[in-house]
């Protein structure tokens, strides 16, 4: 009779296992013990590819504001009670169309008593409204002249007599008095006229500012636009120099851009900017540059500059950020490899050379991108060969095939 034995069964099968173990730990290296012993465990299939120099365009990123082109405070030029308010926030406007009104009963009457001193003057004058001046046509002036050359012709008569020994020299005398205060008649006729005339000019001047006041009930918008804001309402108040609208010119709109202090060189008048804004992701707007500031920004160290921006159909709106691109007239050589060569870690950047049989690891700094291809701009040479397939299972010193 066969007897058994837990303990002799429980010992094998604690070899089996033991066994099993053993076998399973030798039939591979770990993947990571053999990257830290820079022993492949086999070689890396890559498809390496030459980096190419080739000239590419540089540009420059900026960021910076939409603003509008023009923004007006518009004030009234004159006092009164609000009758009339047209337009509201957001109304489009015309140059020349009508924001606010403003009662114009007292610079209408301002204006008629103006005109009637005007006329008033004219008529003294014997000057038809709007007349030119001519002061021998003064009926002050032309009545003195007719004493004038009566007197003169008496004193021609009897010097002529007193030649003769026809009158005697005090009537003489007298005569020539009395031409010579009518001489003098005559000039004050004519300097009285002349004053008068300065009068009208005076006259003239304040029917001009009250018509003006009287047009100025009427608030119009400057230019055309927007209505950014109307702050008075009918029946209000307002006096002299009060603000009661904004207007803003949305068409053309400007992009004010902050340009870092290493590229203020490449930037000129004329140049193309293309931008992008958050409110229409994927859509690119174009400009050009039209003011390049004189100075920089002490506190920022950095360069301002405005462009132009077209919008026709109002969708962008001053106050919008802008992230921007301004092109250089001129191409420059860029050493360039395909964005799937460059590995970027933690905020660094590496690349895998070719050479021969494995790889070696290189940092790079890179530059600008183009398409599918990037520029490196320090670490890689043109003409040498990176691995473009499985980077991310090479190491420094990796088989590759």
């Amino acid at each position: 009779m066969i007897r058994f034995d837990h303990r002799l069964a429980l010992a094998a099968l604690l070899c089996a296992g033991a066994s099993v173990l053993s076998a399973c730990g030798s039939s591979e290296p770990k993947a990571a013990d053999a990257k830290a012993a820079n022993v492949p465990a086999a070689a890396v299939a890559v498809s390496p590819t030459a980096a190419l120099e080739q000239p590419i365009t540089r540009f420059i990123r900026a960021t910076g504001s939409l603003m509008a082109e023009e923004q007006a405070d518009v004030a009234s030029e004159v006092g009164g009670r609000v009758v009339a308010t047209p337009v509201e926030r957001g109304t489009a406007v015309t140059e020349g169309a009508v924001l606010i009104r403003i009662s114009p009963v007292e610079a209408d009457a301002q204006a008629k008593e103006a005109e009637a001193n005007a006329a008033q003057i004219e008529a003294r004058l014997g000057m038809s409204a709007g007349g030119t001046f001519d002061v021998d046509k003064v009926p002050e002036v032309q009545t003195a002249k007719a004493s004038f050359d009566l007197a003169q012709n008496e004193f021609n008569r009897i010097r002529s007599l007193l030649e003769q020994r026809v009158v005697s020299q005090s009537e003489f005398d007298q005569r020539r008095t009395q031409m010579e205060a009518t001489r003098q008649q005559y000039e004050a006729a004519r300097n009285g006229a002349a004053q008068q005339y300065q009068a009208l000019q005076a006259a003239r001047a304040r029917v001009a500012l009250a018509h003006k006041s009287l047009a100025d009930t009427v608030v119009r918008a400057p230019f055309a636009g927007l209505v950014g804001e109307r702050l008075v309402s009918t029946g209000d108040y307002v006096n002299k120099g009060m603000k009661v609208a904004v207007v803003v010119r949305v068409n053309p709109l400007r992009v004010q851009l902050t340009v870092p202090e290493q590229f203020i060189s490449a930037v000129k008048v004329g140049a193309p900017v293309t931008f992008q804004v958050d409110a229409y992701p994927g859509r690119e707007f174009t400009g050009t540059v039209r003011f390049v500031s004189p100075a920089l920004e002490a506190n920022r160290r950095a360069l301002t500059i405005e462009a132009v921006v077209p919008n026709q159909s109002g969708d962008l709106k001053p106050g919008l950020f802008a992230t921007a691109r301004i092109d250089q007239p001129e191409k420059s050589p860029a050493v360039m490899v395909p964005t799937a060569a460059v590995l970027t870690q933690a905020g660094t950047s590496r690349v895998y050379v070719v050479n021969g049989d494995h790889v070696e690891e290189r940092i790079v700094t890179l530059g600008q991108q183009a398409d599918t291809l990037v520029e490196i701009a320090t670490g890689l040479k043109a003409g040498e060969k990176v691995a473009t397939k499985n980077i991310a299972q090479l190491f420094d010193g990796a088989k590759v095939s």
